[in-house]
């Protein structure tokens, strides 16, 4: 009963929720990967181009620490070196700083893709709700992302005090190198640092991300009432559309009745099919089925067919084939023009006797039916589909 009352959320989550979760700007992110990607770009970017880097800073510095008389006395002079000198710096740090800037905005859209709504930016006042943020303080995720920040620090920190220990001897003879070869090794004990603390991070994000994934689709699970309801706004109740579907069937049934008293002759069972068939001189094809139907249905073909004096033949096989191998408005199959030909042959002939007399006409009773297209027929068993309405 918990499943059925909804207190369960034990259903996938519909294209619908998602698309409108999507459509709300609600989508799975990891920061820890956008942040791991970051870094390494910015390790990265450093390694390739952290000489030209390193020259041109010392060349600025260089510029600013060696001023000429004219240059401290004439500020235009002053000003313009020092433009010139930051441009340069700028110009130099561009490339890196586009490098982070294109994988900071890039990097989120690693899972859950690139996704824009507007509803993002409106005010939601229920998040300044002091009893829902309580809430969210206390929620199993809050309690997930603590225990995260606590594995990332400690992670970190061990990873940190683990290349600092193993180059401890290292960093401590620093101090009595020269200043180009100690300028250089700094700069190679920390990108080994940087490369270890990076690595463990990156450890994080290859774990954080499949679970950002799976709580976003544990977040938008629904329950089996919740799917029912959907299923009723978006594809109507069942019920209304079965009551729908029942008015349809009535009416292109009563469609059907009113081509009836137009029919030339009603091929019978006799009592579990009648076909309506009918045919104009002159009209090009073969003869049309107008109406058809089995057991009640078929009653009110044949009752309506006596009240408009439309002939009435018994041919059990050929009623059968009929049924099973047409729809209405179909032509005949061809299989079945030379039983039906003198069907019509005897209709025709009857007519004529109504109206001139004469000798009565012999009514048609071993019809060339195909063995295959009577459904009662063993020839036709090896097509599975010619057994279906057979009676």
């Amino acid at each position: 009963m918990a499943e059925d009352s909804g207190a369960e959320k034990t259903e996938d989550a519909s294209p619908r929720r998602l698309e409108k979760a999507r459509e709300d700007g609600d989508v799975p992110r990891s920061r820890e990967l956008a942040t791991f990607a970051v870094l390494i770009t910015a390790g990265a970017g450093l390694w390739m181009t952290g000489g030209s880097l390193v020259g041109r800073l010392s060349a600025a510095l260089e510029s600013g620490l060696s001023l000429d008389r004219e240059q401290i006395y004439n500020p235009n002079v002053l000003l313009e070196r020092i433009a010139n000198d930051v441009g340069g710096v700028m110009l130099a740090c561009l490339p890196l700083a586009f490098a982070i800037m294109l994988v900071a905005l890039a990097a989120p859209l690693l899972i859950g893709g690139f996704n824009f709504s507007s509803k993002a930016f409106m005010p939601n006042f229920m998040k300044l709700n002091p009893i829902s943020g309580l809430g969210n303080m206390f929620s199993a995720n809050a309690m997930v992302e603590f225990l995260k920040a606590i594995a990332k620090t400690l992670l970190v920190g061990s990873v940190a005090w683990v290349v600092l220990m193993s180059q401890k001897e290292a960093v401590l003879g620093l101090a009595v190198e020269p200043l180009g070869a100690g300028t250089g090794h700094v700069a190679d004990l920390m990108a080994r640092a940087f490369l270890f603390i990076v690595g463990s991070l990156g450890l994080i994000a290859l774990i954080d991300a499949p679970y950002q994934v799976w709580h976003y689709n544990n977040k938008l699970k629904m329950t089996r009432q919740e799917m029912i309801q959907e299923s009723k706004e978006s594809d109507g109740n069942p019920q209304i559309k079965a009551k729908i579907r029942q008015m349809q069937r009535q009416m292109a049934r009563n469609r059907m009745m009113q081509n009836v008293p137009t029919a030339d002759v009603v091929v019978t069972n006799p009592t579990h099919y009648a076909v309506a068939l009918k045919y104009s001189d002159g009209q090009q094809g073969a003869p049309r089925v107008v109406a058809k139907g089995a057991d009640e249905v078929a009653a009110k073909i044949r009752e309506l067919a006596k009240e408009h004096k439309v002939a009435l033949l018994e041919a059990p096989a050929l009623a059968r084939a009929l049924y099973k191998h047409t729809e209405i408005d179909d032509e005949i199959p061809e299989k079945l023009y030379s039983a039906v030909a003198e069907v019509l042959a005897y209709v025709f002939q009857l007519r004529n006797y109504s109206k001139a007399g004469g000798q009565y006409p012999d009514r048609p009773t071993k019809l060339p039916v195909p063995p295959e297209m009577d459904p009662l027929n063993p020839a036709s068993q090896a097509n599975p589909d010619t057994n279906n309405g057979a009676h």
